[in-house]
């Protein structure tokens, strides 16, 4: 049963549908309110009364055998029977299993997701973390809830920095070196390249002579320019495995050179393209922006330029329900703008374009410049957080006999995690200490109650055959926390916010823990024990797929 639905079908009162009933619910903040509340307030002008006569005459008339109803304020408070709603909720959860919590809500709808855009030739850093991963997650939670996602990794393999790459190379560069040192040799060619030109500005000029020599199809240009994108996607791929993140498409911005002009000629012949100083812009003074530079006065394309073509391009080849764009908040402006310029254009489906904008990841210690050498790789710090879990694990389970694959996903979690737990627009600053502490809100500490579960699990072995006769406070808090699940999935997805799922697990996680400290489980009577071990496999299930919609796994032991 959905107890949300089922409560909504049961409410009759003026002025509202069973769906604005069912939107209207919500979970009270202490539970002892009871399961749902429906707030009456905005009724009070449409049917001239008060909210708590209309919450009163709300309760009065609710007829239902599983759901008692009573008016507080201006709030209809609604309280499911414990032991309908453990029934209810157990059976779902172990007949679901690991599709508990999925539906097929998106079945027939196609999302684009972009997210992670690695650049050519450039370390894969901490600040590409969150991008990264709260773009996986989104993959992961909408294919979860039937959607067909189309997973995007717009490469940055275009522009003069390729230019200023080939000048180095052939100045200072050993093919042996690049071939060992992969990526970061590839970013110290870089960085001496900057220093050099601070030197000598001739070398600008240089690097945008062999970019011109790529964009005419030099032989020689372009086969290093594709050697340098082999070795980063070969670097970027094992991180990418370690995180679980997955692509279907790497189109990149090169991928739509000859799919630019086309736009630019749309734009000129609805009349939406102006000179300004020798540019052509698109003039968005009548809606409070900056003009859309779509060709600079030297006639070269820029990011709005690509990503209008590569819009229309993902219109045309997927026909998506949405396109979501996992970028940044500091691209706030540019998305603002070049969606209103598609919506100019007269694509009605500009509405459907939607900028998850994220905040910045740093380190404790600071700021990243990749052009001055002062940059973080990923791979060090999931590295690090590994090594940190190892000994952690060491040290409490010496005897442990997998230690380090078991490190390896609690480190890659502690990473994911510590990108994912806040609100997505805060900025984070990353803590190896904070991420790996095996008592705070982290996914260590998530991983550690899903090894509890499994430990009772063992020992109990797995129960199929339970009743339901009573159900204490503490075993109604976890059943009504795992009932919660479906609706957290779907309130993640239309916020784009897979924090909520990791908050979630954590305070599963919590609750099961006090519930295991509380109550006896193995030694209980029979019917109990059957059904408290019941309930554990319940978490368990619930944890690992909630965990499992971030990217990250669960150990059997730690």
């Amino acid at each position: 049963m959905d107890f949300k639905k089922h409560i909504a079908a049961n409410v009759k009162t003026e002025g509202l549908t069973e769906q604005d009933v069912y939107d209207m619910l919500a979970v009270p903040p202490v539970s002892s309110m009871g399961n749902f509340a429906l707030p009456c307030f905005r009724l009070a002008k449409t049917l001239h009364k008060a909210p708590n006569l209309i919450a009163q005459e709300i309760a009065g008339s609710y007829k239902d055998s599983v759901v008692q109803a009573e008016a507080l304020g201006g709030y209809v408070n609604f309280k499911i029977d414990p032991v309908c709603m453990a029934k209810d909720t157990l059976q779902r959860v172990l007949s679901e299993r690991e599709r508990y919590g999925s539906s097929d809500e998106g079945r027939g709808k196609t999302v684009c997701i972009d997210y992670s855009s690695v650049n050519i030739a450039k370390p894969f850093h901490i600040g590409h973390l969150s991008t990264t991963v709260l773009g996986s997650a989104l993959y992961k939670l909408h294919k979860f809830l039937g959607y067909t996602p189309v997973g995007i990794n717009h490469l940055g393999d275009y522009g003069t920095q390729f230019g200023k790459l080939i000048s180095a190379y052939k100045r200072w560069g050993k093919k042996e070196d690049i071939e060992k040192g992969g990526l970061r040799a590839l970013n110290a060619l870089y960085v001496r390249f900057h220093e050099e030109a601070e030197k000598d500005p001739s070398l600008n000029e240089e690097a945008r002579h062999f970019f011109k020599k790529i964009e005419e199809g030099d032989e020689e240009s372009v086969q290093l320019f594709e050697w340098f994108k082999e070795l980063t996607l070969k670097d970027v791929g094992r991180i990418y495995d370690l995180l679980d993140v997955h692509f279907d498409s790497w189109a990149g911005e090169s991928f739509y050179n000859d799919k630019m002009q086309p736009v630019v000629d749309e734009l000129r012949e609805k009349g939406l393209l102006v000179e300004s100083e020798g540019a052509q812009i698109v003039d968005l003074s009548a809606y409070d922006m900056p003009p859309c530079i779509i060709l600079r006065s030297d006639g070269a394309s820029l990011y709005a330029t690509r990503d209008l073509a590569a819009a229309i391009y993902r219109k045309e080849t997927y026909d998506f329900y949405k396109s979501l764009y996992v970028v940044a908040y500091q691209q706030n402006l540019h998305f603002k703008q070049f969606f209103k310029v598609l919506e100019l254009m007269g694509k009605e489906w500009a509405k459907d374009l939607v900028h998850v904008a994220y905040g910045m990841v740093s380190l404790e210690d600071g700021s990243m410049s990749t052009r001055k050498g002062k940059v973080v790789y990923l791979e060090d710090v999931i590295d690090r957080c590994v090594e940190k879990a190892l000994a952690v694990i060491t040290e409490k389970n010496p005897s442990l006999e997998n230690k380090e694959e078991v490190a390896q996903t609690v480190g890659v979690g502690a990473v994911i995690f510590g990108a994912l737990y806040n609100n997505k627009i805060k900025d984070i600053t990353f803590s190896y200490d904070k991420v790996l502490n095996f008592e705070g809100e982290t996914s260590c500490y998530v991983q550690y109650t899903c090894a509890r579960a499994y430990s009772v699990l063992e020992k109990g072995g797995t129960v199929r055959d339970y009743s339901v006769e009573e159900v204490c406070p503490q075993e109604f808090e976890v059943v009504k926390k795992l009932a919660e699940f479906p609706d957290v999935l779907r309130d993640a997805l239309e916020k784009y916010e897979p924090s909520f799922i990791a908050r979630y697990a954590v305070d599963l996680a919590q609750l099961f823990n006090k519930f295991y400290f509380d109550c006896t489980i193995l030694g209980a009577e029979e019917k109990t024990r059957a059904f408290r071990l019941a309930l554990t496999e319940s978490v368990l299930i619930t944890l690992k797929n909630a965990l499992g919609l971030l990217g990250i796994g669960v150990p059997e032991k730690m």
